[in-house]
């Protein structure tokens, strides 16, 4: 089977388990994004778990692992794929390009949601 289309099917599952699983635990919580948190912190700690499984015990394939990490995690959380990048950086000691990727991860998509909202909402469209 080629990637994509593995790539494809894990997004599909991932993307209903992320429906599933941050409605659950936001349950009645209404303010605070736990959802959110959760399925990010699910994610992060799943995706390491897979890929060190994968780089230092072999335990998956290359198909199994596109599948879960890129698929399915991918979909559920895109938090995973930045903390476990940013880990990487810290383990090859590039500590200011972790930071820089820190900084520059929060701050950015923090400006985009902004930009996004201020460009919809300044301009009059129904």
């Amino acid at each position: 089977m080629s990637l994509w289309l593995i790539v494809g099917l894990g997004g599909f599952v991932g993307a209903i388990l992320r429906y599933w699983v941050s409605g659950w635990i936001q349950g009645g919580f209404i303010t605070f994004p736990f959802g959110t948190l959760g399925v990010n912190f699910i994610g992060s700690f799943l995706l390491a778990l897979i890929m060190y499984a994968s780089e230092y015990r072999g335990f998956f394939g290359e198909e199994t692992r596109v599948f879960l990490t890129i698929g399915v995690l991918g979909s559920f959380t895109t938090m995973s794929a930045f903390s476990f990048e940013s880990i990487k950086l810290l383990e090859q000691s590039e500590h200011m390009l972790f930071g820089l990727n820190l900084l520059g991860t929060v701050t950015l998509c923090l400006f985009a949601v902004y930009l996004g909202k201020v460009l919809m909402t300044a301009s009059g469209l129904k």
